[in-house]
């Protein structure tokens, strides 16, 4: 599905009915964003590993601006500011209430700011494995050269750079990077998935070589209102565990859950634990 908004069009799908039967009555689940990482992944990612939460919520999978599904444009219109008035408009185009975020490294980055700037329409936040600022790119860099093979680094330059030159290279970054973000690296399912995902170079230089060098939510975290479930890794080497928990201090009462046994690919390294702590939080009536 599609919706024409702002300056672009946006790609969403839907899992999950919003009305369902509760005894006598229909019983109206909550609407959950799911924002991807990247910039320049997209919304594949989260199928099946999202859809055991469409018992809770009615799962809204976006992809961002250039991305994936979604229109492509101007490449400098492909920023962190666009994605959170993106999502405002969406909200709004799909004629919701208060809704809940979920967002994964680049989309919790995302996430953490639409919460801070329209606190009033989110009742609750999930950030996982994600960062509020630009600090981290040195910090990523150095546990790159402490832990990276040779071949892992000099892939890793065009990242640092933000100098992709084709989509097929960032598959092949993807493809040498994978045991680095993943304890539980496995070549063929890595394969089959990235064979599944439409990728955005262009989305991913803008980010990497412009607007994640200079960005800083630390400001605004305090003005999240929603009840928040900061999510880190111990062994995340590109949004290190130390962020999450710096989120979770600034975020009034928020609840920090930490997985000592996962990389980065939180959702390929402990699955199970990571749905059973979401619907946890979503159930949870304090």
């Amino acid at each position: 599905m599609r919706a024409t908004i702002r300056d672009t069009e946006i790609y969403f799908d839907i899992e999950g009915a919003g009305l369902v039967p509760d005894g006598p009555t229909m019983r109206e689940k909550p609407a959950m964003f799911a924002l991807h990482g990247g910039p320049g992944g997209d919304h594949s990612g989260y199928k099946p590993a999202l859809s055991p939460l469409a018992e809770n919520v009615q799962i809204v999978y976006v992809d961002h601006r250039g991305q994936g599904r979604s229109a492509r444009g101007p490449q400098e219109t492909y920023t962190l500011d666009n994605n959170v008035e993106d999502l405002e408009a969406l909200r709004q185009h799909l004629g919701l209430g208060r809704v809940v975020v979920l967002g994964i490294s680049y989309g919790g980055m995302v996430a953490l700011a639409y919460a801070a700037r329209y606190p009033q329409h989110v009742s609750h936040l999930i950030a996982c494995v994600t960062v509020p600022d630009h600090t981290f790119l040195e910090q990523a860099q150095r546990i790159l050269a402490e832990r990276g093979s040779p071949e892992q680094q000099r892939v890793a330059e065009a990242l640092w750079a933000g100098n992709f030159q084709s989509d097929q290279q960032l598959r092949e970054y993807f493809d040498v990077m994978g045991p680095l973000y993943s304890r539980t690296f496995d070549a063929a399912k890595n394969a089959e998935k990235r064979e599944r995902a439409i990728l955005s170079y262009q989305a991913i230089n803008q980010g990497f070589g412009g607007f994640l060098r200079s960005f800083d939510l630390n400001a605004e975290l305090p003005n999240i209102s929603a009840r928040t479930l900061v999510i880190g890794a111990t062994h995340d080497w590109i949004c290190p565990p130390e962020y999450s928990q710096r989120i979770a201090q600034a975020i009034p009462r928020a609840e920090l859950r930490m997985f000592e046994n996962s990389g980065h690919s939180i959702l390929a390294d402990d699955h199970a634990a990571f749905i059973a702590i979401v619907r946890g939080f979503l159930t949870y009536n304090p």
